[in-house]
Formats: C-alpha cells, structure tokens, sequence
C-alpha cells in the first residue's frame, strides 16, 4: 500500500489501539493517531485523512455522535466503528450513525487490514464515480449553457423588435430589461436604465400605482395616462424565481374611439328624448280627445310602454354620458344605510310579489360618505333592482355594509342564475347582457355600466364574484368620510 493513504485512528489508549497499529504499520500504511476530539479536529484540518477507524469511546464522548458529526462534514469519509460490544444494539447504531465499518473483538490482524482495506476499495469506487458524474454533468451544463446563450439572443431580439412595451424586474423592483419601446414610450432619450430601481428610472405616477396595486398578484387592466393624450393599458405578472415582468400596449386609439361612440350616442339621446316627451304628451291627450274601445286602449298601451322604456334607456345613456365627463361635481354627507333603506322601500312592492327573503347586515359603525346623494341612490337602486329582477320566486337576497379600516363595503348578493366566468369581465360594459339570463326579465344593459361610473367618480371600486345556478355578489368599495 502507497504511504499517501492516511489512517486516522481515534480510539482512547488501548491494547486493541496497540494492536491496530502494529498491523496497519506492518500494511505499510501511514498513522495519525488522538485520544480526543479535539485532535480529530486537529488533523483533519491539517490533512484529512483516506480513512478513520473511531472508538466508540473517545476522550470520554461518545463514538458513535463523533462519527455522525464528521460525516456531516465529510458526507464521503469512509470510517469504521469499534465497539466492544456484539449483538443487534451495536449494529444498529453502526446504521443510525451511517459509517461504512465495523470492526468488534475477537479482533485478529488480519480482520483489521481486509476491513481497512475493503472501506478503502470501496471508497475509491465511489470517488471514481462521483467523479465521472461531476465531468458528465459539467459537459451537460456547458452544453445548456451555450444553447440557453443562443436562447437568450433570441428572446432579446424579440423583445427588442415587438411593438408593445416591455419591462422585466427582479424581486425588489430593479430593472433587469427593457426594450426600445419603452425608452420611447417615457421619452428616456437612451438613458442607461439596467440595474436602476423602477420607480427613480421611471417616476411615473401611474406606472407607480401598478406596482403598488400588483402586491397581490397578476394585474391584467391599468392604465397609464399621459399628459399628451397618450393611453396605455398595462399588465404586471410575477415570474417565479426571477420577479415580474410589466408589458404595455398603446390603448389611444381605442379610447379615441370609444370617446367618439360615446360623443355619438349622447348627441343621439339628446336628440331623441325632444321627439319621445312630445309623442308621451300626445298619447295622454288621446286618451282625454274622446271614450277609446278595448282594442284602442290595449294598443294605446303597449305604445305608452314602448316609448317609456325607450324614454327611460334615453335618459340612462344621458346619466352615463354626465358621468364619463366629469359633470358628477355634487358632494354631501350621505348615510349609505338610509339610502339602503330607502331604496328597499320603494322596491316593497316587487319584493312581496315575489315573496323573497331580503336580510339586511348592516355593522354598527357606519361611516359616512362624501357623495352625491342622487347617484348613491341610483347605484343602489339598480344593483338591488337587478337582485329582485334575476332572484326567482321565494328566492334569498343579501345586503351587507360593513367597515374596512377606512372603507365601506357594500355587497349585493341574490340567488339568481350566475354569470358566466368567461363574461364577468364584460358585465359592466355598456349594453351587455349575460347570455343566460331569463329571458322574460327586460333591461338596458347600461344599469351596470352606471353603477361602475357612479363608483369610479366617487374614487371607489366595484366587481362581481358569481357562480353558475348559485347567484352572484357585486362588491363595491367606497373611500368613507372622516
């Protein structure tokens, strides 16, 4: 055996260590030896050793936790055990310890040197092994490296060449990338941006709010305003293990087109409602010119209710149209639960003809709200009015009001038949209507729409939680009045 092959004997004073190292001299292996465990210490880090055999009392501490604490260290060390004891004990902890020998009186010389010398073949196996997994693995990751290189050189260039702004930040709001487009979409002028943190490079008030907003997680709508006209709808998604990434799609358009649809409809309800009031009065005087038989008044009827609902989608399109210009400027202190009240009041009716269960929650420490009045009552009209019109007959309805630090909720809950998940989004959107609604409940579709507006002049939000065959919750947060 060459000398380089150190054996590292940590056994207390003994005619067994003696014997140990009179037949592992005679094997031409070179020695350490301790009586404690501070000198193991010692020599391992002076030299660590091929192999240690270890008593399984050493300087007073127990063998057995030494072995433990130095395959901790050196998870590959291969160490033999020596214990004067036999039987299942002593072989289970050789196994709780993990060593890979064992070693136990009678003890002949040659039991000792064919232990050591097993340990050590086998130790040299597991070496050769590991090492031709380290190369393997090496050759497989410089492998990855290069194609994940040329990846990589693809990704820029594509992120580089789309049209849509793109930011990609760590976990602590550092840029990590960013495209041409939004050096142009922030006028940067080529500014070096890599590496700064998001809200110094860039200290844009909305962009700011994005990121505040996103902590919860994905955000699909925000939009990004500029003093120039300019609208850009932005969305924040997390990326595991790296942080975030903010896209931006230029939206001026579409808001250019949306403010001329709506500049049309207001101009044509306008319009409209002159020639409706004049047809209402007409029809009134036809019922006082002269006695009308059955089939004159039924068809005198049905015309009246034609021309008030037509009045009444009239003047939602002209509520909608003052309230997407700014027009709502009204401010007053208003007592949300009063409003509730009122409104419940006035839907009595409806309510007992379809024998429904309205249970009121309302927490004690309402607050109030700085708001105009007549559109507090309008959103609570038509978010109760179309709990009652989808709630079928001896149905349930909620309605709750509590505090949120400094925010009131207000939740609408019936039992109706749900919205679908794929049109929630869209349900308050001008016009529309869920696909399977009842087809004998009649609407605008604009109630919705209005109470969103309604919300938003007053720095509020507003969703909807539904499931299909259960009923739907439209939730609306409004900032409370101190």
């Amino acid at each position: 055996m060459p000398k380089h092959d150190l054996i590292l004997l940590a056994m207390d004073a003994s005619p067994t260590l003696d014997l140990m190292e009179r037949a592992l001299h005679a094997s031409d292996y070179e020695l350490a030896t301790t009586h404690d465990h501070a000198g193991l210490d010692r020599i391992v880090q002076q030299s660590i050793p091929a192999l240690m055999i270890i008593g399984e009392h050493l300087g007073g501490e127990d063998g057995f936790s030494i072995s433990m604490d130095v395959l901790e260290r050196f998870p590959t060390m291969p160490i033999i055990l020596y214990s004067e004891k036999t039987g299942s004990d002593a072989a289970a902890k050789v196994i709780r310890a993990g060593v890979s020998g064992f070693l136990h009186p009678p003890l002949r010389i040659n039991d000792i040197v064919e232990e050591v010398q097993r340990n050590l073949s086998r130790a040299s196996k597991l070496g050769d092994w590991l090492r031709r997994e380290v190369k393997r693995t090496t050759a497989s990751l410089e492998q990855k490296a290069k194609i994940s290189e040329a990846e990589r050189g693809k990704l820029e260039a594509i992120i580089s060449n789309i049209q849509d702004g793109v930011i990609v930040l760590d976990e602590s709001h550092h840029i990590l990338l960013a495209n041409k487009i939004v050096q142009e979409i922030f006028n940067l002028n080529g500014a070096p941006i890599v590496g700064g943190y998001l809200k110094d490079i860039i200290p844009n008030a909305d962009l700011s709010a994005l990121i505040d907003r996103a902590r919860n997680g994905a955000l699909k709508y925000h939009e990004i305003n500029f003093d120039d006209g300019r609208v850009f709808n932005a969305q924040y998604t997390p990326l595991p293990r790296i942080g975030s990434a903010v896209t931006m799609q230029d939206i001026s358009y579409l808001k250019e087109i949306d403010r001329l649809k709506n500049d049309f409809i207001h101009t044509v309800s306008h319009d409209l409602r002159s020639p409706l009031t004049s047809i209402l009065g007409y029809m009134e005087l036809i019922g006082r010119s002269g006695p009308l038989n059955d089939s004159q008044q039924e068809f005198l009827g049905r015309l009246q209710a034609s021309v008030q609902h037509m009045t009444s989608l009239v003047n939602d399109l002209l509520d909608l149209g003052r309230l997407e210009s700014g027009f709502d400027t009204r401010r007053e202190t208003v007592d949300l639960c009063n409003v509730m009240e009122y409104s419940l009041n006035v839907f009595d009716s409806q309510i007992k003809s379809k024998s429904l269960q309205v249970i009121t929650e309302f927490s004690p420490n309402i607050k109030s709200l700085r708001a105009n009045p007549i559109r507090i009552r309008q959103m609570i009209d038509n978010l109760v009015g179309n709990a009652i019109k989808y709630t079928p007959p001896n149905g349930r309805i909620l309605l709750n009001i509590v505090m949120q630090e400094n925010q009131i909720v207000l939740r609408v809950t019936d039992s109706g038949p749900g919205i679908p998940a794929d049109e929630q989004t869209r349900i308050f959107d001008k016009f529309f209507r869920a696909s399977n609604r009842p087809r004998d409940v009649e609407g605008s579709g604009l109630g919705l729409a209005i109470v969103k507006s309604i919300v938003e002049s007053h720095q509020g939000r507003v969703w909807v939680e539904s499931k299909v065959g259960v009923g739907s919750t439209f939730v609306v947060l409004l900032p409370a009045h101190d």
